[in-house]
């Protein structure tokens, strides 16, 4: 005889999500279309990559603002997600208590009242910050991936204490602009080993803020060269007329600046020389003999584009290094994945020397300009690294602009 078993019901145990890593947020201003708004928005809200939308994989956990203007948001943002504000970079690291209690560390050191130096140079104070951070981590005995956006300060020395701390301590450290991972238009990279004879970039904006920018697009470039990055011997920058007489005297610089600029979206009808009233040139001797340079063209354009003469190509290789112009700028979704990538995977998705390089050689541009254009030279930009082999620029689809934008 058949008999039926029954067997109670039992629900199927509930599978925990697994823990998403914490991360201390430390800003200098959190305001509308800030840099804080654009990455720590992210981190906290989500953002959209590569046509999908992505929940944050890390979690923001505290803040600290440097400052707090009329327009701040850090307040509503920390209350509608969680975040407890800190009066200090040490809370925040500790979450109130008596050692490091995150997993990674985001520094946002751009925008806020500042002053100026003398050169021209807004003085964020990134160095500042970052070693409250690193006090931190020498307080706790450990240390965790840290990002900080950007050069890494407008002083080479203090840039270099920042790089040199993150390896004094072992700790994964990122920083730089978006523009080497924003959209390429079109697709280009350069081989690595590719023998390059000259290289120019090309931008608009403000000598330091934007003229690092148009450096990034350059570097990540021209590091993937034959023989690697070994560094930089010697910078010159150059204003008004005298970029001209620059120009004329090396050709090549003008064939590559019109090979890039015609990759432009923004490029005005005529000339760069009748439309650019104010331009100015960063001349940059690499070590290994390599000659570049970077050309701001305010009037003339309002983008960041690159071109190169490859030995074994007749053509040069050129490329828009395509920014969305408007809100919610989504380059920053790439510039977003990667720090969480750095958090995630303890481990530096691209190299951080870049960065540590390109604030040397924006630091020394901006002397030679005090200087009237002065050549100078470099031997301290010693920097050598290799740069990764995959290319990591977004090729996903371009979100929508916000509804406010």
């Amino acid at each position: 005889m058949f008999r039926r078993t029954f067997f109670p019901l039992v629900a199927a145990p509930l599978v925990a999500a697994p823990a998403r890593p914490k991360a201390a947020l430390i800003i200098t201003e959190y305001r509308k279309n800030s840099h804080a708004d654009v990455i720590a928005g992210r981190l906290l809200g989500g953002y959209e990559y590569n046509g999908k939308r992505v929940q944050p994989r890390v979690q923001a956990v505290s803040m600290f603002t440097d400052q707090t203007p009329a327009n701040d948001m850090s307040r509503a943002m920390a209350a509608a997600h969680g975040v407890s504000i800190y009066p200090d970079v040490r809370g925040a690291l500790t979450l109130g208590g008596a050692g490091l209690a995150v997993d990674g560390v985001v520094l946002i050191g751009e925008h806020g009242n500042y002053p100026e130096n003398e050169k021209g140079q807004k003085l964020y104070p990134r160095h500042r910050l970052f070693h409250e951070i690193v006090r931190v981590y020498e307080s706790s005995g450990r240390a965790v991936p840290t990002f900080s956006d950007k050069h890494l300060s407008t002083d080479w020395d203090k840039a270099r204490w920042m790089y040199d701390a993150s390896r004094r301590l072992g700790f994964p450290f990122l920083a730089g602009s978006s523009v080497p991972i924003a959209w390429r238009r079109p697709e280009v990279e350069i081989s690595p080993g590719a023998r390059i004879r000259h290289a120019v970039a090309t931008g608009y904006g403000g000598k330091e803020a934007y003229g690092f920018h148009a450096l990034e697009a350059l570097q990540c470039m021209v590091e993937r060269r034959r023989g690697d990055e070994s560094g930089v011997a010697a910078v010159q920058c150059l204003d008004g007329e005298a970029v001209w007489n620059w120009a004329g005297a090396h050709p090549w610089s003008l064939t590559l600046m019109e090979a890039a600029n015609a990759r432009s979206q923004t490029r005005k009808p005529g000339s760069a020389r009748g439309n650019a009233k104010a331009p100015t040139v960063f001349v940059i001797r690499y070590r290994d003999g390599l000659e570049a340079a970077v050309f701001l063209l305010n009037g003339h354009i309002e983008d960041f584009n690159f071109a190169a003469s490859l030995e074994g190509r007749a053509e040069p290789v050129s490329t828009l290094m395509w920014l969305q112009p408007v809100r919610y700028y989504s380059h920053f979704a790439t510039l977003t994945h990667y720090i969480e990538e750095l958090i995630l995977q303890k481990r530096e998705p691209y190299p951080v020397e870049r960065t540590l390089l390109t604030t040397g050689i924006l630091a020394a541009a901006m002397d030679s300009a005090f200087q009237k254009g002065t050549v100078l030279e470099t031997p301290h930009l010693d920097v050598h690294y290799r740069a990764p082999r995959e290319s990591l620029y977004n090729r996903g689809p371009v979100p929508e602009p916000e509804a406010d934008a």
